[in-house]
């Protein structure tokens, strides 16, 4: 269950906004977490608490694939992003690190900042409890959600190969 309060942005939040080019040179959260949405928002760093959500319009993410900005966002404490849609690459890269990220217009219309909502993953459910709504979009896939349960596919390939040991033993 994820539960935070919204920072809502609009359409077309590229990579460029998301952490500036003058910082890809990290790629840890610590070192891009300070520095995310600087440049949109001078002070979402100061703003955001750990299990905050984000959501924004369309094509959240596009620009570059930098795999820097979903890294910045999650080490800034942002526990899922909800959008209308995404860049593709930067969906992919979200998966990849452990960061859930859901598409549906109504709740993004809806939602304003610093409303609060809560997400069931498993269910699929948005309850933007500021406004007592709840929405529902398709749950990720069972392997899908394994990989944002374990932090990311590094830790779920991990998982897998041990697997694969235990069982040739």
């Amino acid at each position: 269950m994820i539960k935070g309060n919204v920072h809502k942005y609009g359409d077309n939040i590229d990579t460029d906004v998301i952490i500036p080019a003058r910082y890809c040179t990290a790629f840890t959260e610590k070192e891009l977490a300070p520095h995310a949405l600087e440049d949109l928002d001078a002070n979402f760093v100061k703003n955001v608490r750990k299990g905050d959500i984000i959501v924004a319009g369309r094509n959240f993410g596009c620009g570059s694939s930098r795999e820097n900005a979903p890294i910045a966002i999650k080490g800034a404490g942002v526990s899922c992003v909800v959008a209308k849609s995404f860049a593709r690459i930067f969906y992919r890269n979200s998966i990849n690190i452990g960061l859930p990220i859901l598409e549906i217009d109504a709740a993004v219309d809806e939602a304003e900042n610093g409303d609060e909502l809560e997400i069931d993953l498993t269910k699929g459910n948005i309850k933007n409890i500021s406004k007592n709504k709840t929405y529902h979009v398709p749950p990720f896939p069972e392997m899908i959600q394994e990989i944002i349960n374990l932090g990311g596919m590094v830790e779920f390939a991990k998982r897998r190969i041990e697997q694969k040991k235990l069982q040739q033993v």
